[in-house]
């Protein structure tokens, strides 16, 4: 059954191309106050979002596996991964797997715990569930680069009093 109705398509913000919806999908887990890393697809052709009804959609070209190296937890994200969300919570969760033992388990819904206590909970349709630190799930890249920023700004602002010192001391 596709969930994305035509009417719902109409009245939703809908963006194309990976780069445009890497970034809105970001920004939208930061809306909900979820961790950015949630969601980390490849090769995203479409997404959107119903803001009446919280109905959020994501296709990709092909499946993609996912490993989150803090909590050694496979996840796969399939071509078509739909949701509802809303403040610390995303429920009705279609598309996404987690591997448990032996076993691929669908995921249906992943809330922050509330009151906050940094903990994220994910559970599967069987009623099974896994708590981890909401901090696993962030990305850590865009901090990186703007300590790497930051180091050449630091760089460039010392490059200059280096040149005025080497100056002074050939000047005496």
């Amino acid at each position: 059954m596709n969930l994305l109705t035509d009417e719902i398509r109409a009245k939703s913000e809908v963006y194309n191309g990976d780069e445009i919806c890497q970034a809105k999908s970001k920004e939208l887990l930061l809306e909900i106050n979820l961790p950015n890393g949630l969601l980390p697809l490849k090769d995203i052709e479409e997404c959107g979002y119903h803001r009446e009804s919280g109905f959020v959609w994501l296709k990709q070209k092909a499946s993609y596996t996912h490993k989150f190296e803090k909590v050694d937890r496979l996840v796969t994200y399939g071509t078509e991964v739909t949701a509802t969300v809303e403040v610390g919570k995303i429920k009705k969760l279609t598309g996404v797997k987690v591997k448990e033992l032996l076993v691929w388990l669908p995921l249906h819904e992943i809330q922050l715990d509330d009151p906050p206590t940094g903990k994220i909970t994910f559970r599967a349709i069987t009623g099974l569930f896994r708590t981890f630190p909401a901090s696993a799930f962030e990305i850590e890249e865009e901090v990186k680069d703007v300590k790497e920023e930051n180091k050449d700004q630091v760089k460039e602002a010392e490059a200059p009093a280096a040149t005025a010192a080497a100056v002074e001391v050939k000047e005496v």
